[in-house]
């Protein structure tokens, strides 16, 4: 039964991480205990900043967004690979992979718009203090943070329609634990050079302009920090930055690996560099945000004791 006009294939056979069986019940318990973290320390991130009134802040609310989209995007891809670890055969639909597809593309790129974004939010508040309160208003935010969206929505719309495409009409293997480009692009009967050309043209693109706003931010942060005469404000800048740029380093970082440095194992090497994306970092943003973060500690240990001594007689 055809699912459209060019394609033939109705399903598709995810191979997952490994063909070993040993591993998998081992593996399905790792990552399950990295969904989980994932899942907690994020919600508990965009939980704390929503009722904590100090975190009501530009910086806090960029992060918020940060972990709403590593929630969501883990999500995406985490409990299909789970389910790959525990069954004989992991089936997904055409149309099931088209929209795991869409969404992972949707909440990757949006990612990396919103690391941009809290960058140029450092900047100004590092190297434009006193325009802080003025530039990083509620509406101008807000902005950004849709922005943020439709970007991504733009990205995950043209590679969504142009492997709408395109014919499947042979071997449904897919050697990955998710439907990516690039291993869907490798099962196609028809020519793939316009969707090949698009991975350039977007992918290049998105990362070449955030890489270069990120790193143009932080050229004047550096250079701003030098210039600081207090110790403690050069601490805590410094601190403040670190997280950030740890959290950038391995995001861009798994993804040039991914996508632009071919080498002799190809499948073993997007495979691995996709499980940090797509399951470790979510679950490594809001440790780094928050076990290096004075405010948001404070913000949880003011909730700690007001809980605890909280009169339940209350007349």
């Amino acid at each position: 039964m055809a699912m459209g006009n060019n394609t033939i294939v109705t399903e598709f056979i995810l191979l997952g991480l490994t063909n070993q069986t040993e591993l998998h019940i081992p593996l399905f318990l790792l990552f399950l205990g990295i969904y989980l973290v994932s899942m907690v320390g994020n919600l508990s991130l965009i939980l704390l900043i929503w009722v904590s009134s100090q975190l009501h802040t530009p910086m806090y609310y960029f992060l918020s967004n940060l972990s709403f989209i590593d929630l969501c995007y883990s999500s995406v891809i985490t409990p299909k690979m789970l389910e790959n670890f525990i069954s004989e055969k992991n089936i997904i639909s055409y149309p099931g992979c088209v929209a795991q597809f869409f969404f992972f593309l949707f909440f990757v790129i949006a990612e990396v718009y919103m690391l941009t974004t809290m960058a140029y939010d450092r900047y100004v508040a590092i190297c434009r203090p006193l325009f802080y309160n003025v530039t990083m208003v509620p509406w101008f935010c807000s902005l950004l943070v849709a922005g943020v969206y439709i970007m991504g929505g733009i990205g995950a719309i043209a590679h969504t329609s142009c492997l709408a495409r395109l014919s499947f009409c042979g071997d449904n293997v897919i050697h990955h634990y998710f439907c990516d480009i690039l291993p869907l692009l490798k099962l196609s009967c028809s020519s793939t050079y316009f969707n090949e050309l698009l991975v350039m043209i977007v992918g290049g693109f998105n990362l070449l302009a955030t890489t270069l706003l990120i790193w143009i931010s932080y050229t004047f942060i550096l250079l701003n920090i030098l210039h600081m005469q207090s110790t403690k404000g050069r601490y805590k800048a410094f601190s403040t930055c670190g997280s950030h740029l740890a959290a950038v380093s391995v995001f861009y970082g798994s993804i040039l690996v991914m996508y632009y440095i071919p080498t002799s194992n190809g499948v073993a090497q997007e495979k691995a560099a996709s499980v940090f994306y797509t399951t470790v970092i979510p679950m490594l943003n809001p440790l780094i945000y928050s076990l290096r973060n004075k405010d948001v500690k404070d913000a949880l240990r003011k909730i700690i004791k007001s809980r605890m001594f909280q009169s339940p007689h209350r007349k």
